[in-house]
């Protein structure tokens, strides 16, 4: 290879030779624009296979610690055999270095790189996609569903298969690291769950995490459920959208409004209120009003149809469903406990896809009813099925004041954290305030009374 020019491209597919070409010399001119570079890029975004080998092992060196430039780069691609000989090297990686328009424009290269690499999976779905709808024997809602996801994936600027290699993955997970440590760290540790005792246990609500919350009737699921969805809303200023198959939309807000504006559910019921507690209704009501919280009340939803719907929301930080027995499948299926599994696992897969928690509210069996200790275990859940395997938190509620009248924690509730694949399992206190349809941290209650 003499010079640039050799290159010959025999795809029709888009690219833009330059705007790669500039991408990599503007790193070997200045290796500190590397980590801008990084935000846009991955080695598999080139479209010419020896610039991808080129940028992985500058990422691989970025990562080691290595220095950058012109001759330890030709060192490391040298190593790699990335081209034919030292020879072609030396001089493809020095002709680099002065095809560079400015160094200063180089994230706009990036952009350039990027926006050709989604061009072409965009083709290459779509190709996936015409192919699929001529050979499959799949109807139309699994054909739409696999369409909807192919361009979702494109979207959110992920790869749609393949193998990537350690070194591909550590670099991401050492820029993560690095934001951690930053002053946007909010922006990338889990979501608050407004309780800083349970998010000492489970380190928040976590990107892709299943979180299974279960319990007997009238422990508080919707109530916590709730105070979840405001609480991230309000505090994170996240979307959150909440999936109700057992209540209205009405009857949910209908409750948000009493633990806001600490009026009873009944006294909102009935409609008689004070003067003083029409002006704290009044309050409550402006601040939920700008709170990104959208509710969906469709009975029998199906998995597909929550993706399909949640696929469209911006700024998506959080999802709720409740409840987990109330999901269809879309299927027919006898086997109760086979389709429960079938949705646990799709509710799994779609926290990864999108990249959020799932919080998703659970019934339990009568386990608990017929032992002495009344406190739910892992073994009481419903139609279990691959519930607990496929949830990466599992966390019960029990209040003792339900089953012991005479109990000295009356307004306390325990949340049980019984399966934590990040951490330890434990049991976290909070305060129940039945009357607002609330749970809070026991400092802040106690402070009030």
């Amino acid at each position: 290879m003499d010079n640039l020019n050799d290159i010959q491209y025999t795809s029709s597919m888009p690219y833009n030779l330059e705007a790669e070409q500039s991408v990599l010399g503007a790193v070997l001119v200045d290796s500190s624009c590397l980590p801008g570079v990084m935000e846009y890029l991955k080695p598999d975004s080139f479209y010419k296979s020896q610039h991808s080998e080129i940028f992985s092992v500058m990422t691989q060196m970025f990562v080691s610690g290595k220095e950058i430039d012109y001759v330890t780069v030709l060192d490391e691609v040298n190593k790699h055999e990335v081209f034919k000989d030292e020879n072609e090297a030396k001089i493809y990686l020095f002709q680099l270095t002065q095809i560079v328009p400015s160094v200063s424009n180089v994230e706009n290269y990036a952009k350039i790189v990027k926006e050709k690499s989604y061009i072409r999976r965009l083709i290459e779905s779509s190709s996936k996609i015409i192919e699929l709808a001529k050979n499959s024997d799949a109807d139309a809602a699994e054909l739409l569903e696999i369409a909807e996801q192919k361009i979702f994936d494109i979207r959110k600027g992920k790869d749609t298969g393949g193998l990537v290699s350690i070194s591909e993955i550590v670099a991401e997970s050492y820029d993560r690291f690095q934001r951690l440590s930053g002053d946007d760290k909010q922006d990338y540790i889990g979501l608050s769950t407004g309780f800083s005792a349970l998010d000492h246990v489970i380190t928040g609500l976590n990107k892709s995490d299943l979180l299974l919350i279960a319990a007997r009737p009238a422990m508080g699921k919707s109530a916590i459920a709730l105070s979840l969805a405001s609480n991230v809303a309000l505090k994170s200023h996240k979307t959150v959208v909440f999936f109700s198959l057992e209540m209205s939309n009405e009857q949910l807000v209908s409750r948000m409004l009493s633990a806001e504006s600490s009026i009873s559910s009944q006294n909102l019921k009935t409609g008689e209120l004070s003067q003083k507690e029409w002006i704290n209704l009044s309050h409550a009501a402006q601040r939920l009003t700008k709170a990104p919280i959208y509710f969906d009340d469709t009975a029998g939803i199906t998995v597909s149809q929550i993706k399909a719907k949640l696929r469209r929301v911006k700024d998506l930080g959080l999802v709720i469903i409740d409840y987990l027995q109330l999901l269809s499948s879309g299927k027919r299926n006898e086997n109760r406990v086979q389709e429960v599994s079938e949705i646990t696992r799709s509710l799994k897969i779609m926290a990864k896809e999108l990249n959020v928690p799932v919080i998703t509210l659970s019934q339990l069996s009568r386990g608990p009813e017929s032992r002495t200790d009344h406190r739910p275990m892992l073994a009481d859940l419903r139609e279990s099925g691959s519930i607990e395997q496929d949830a990466d938190i599992v966390m019960f509620l029990y209040r003792d004041a339900y089953y012991n009248p005479d109990s000295e924690e009356q307004n306390v509730a325990e949340v049980i954290v019984a399966k934590n694949r990040h951490g330890s399992t434990d049991t976290v206190k909070l305060a129940y305030q039945g009357e607002y349809t609330r749970f809070a941290s026991l400092e802040s209650y106690r402070n009030e009374t």
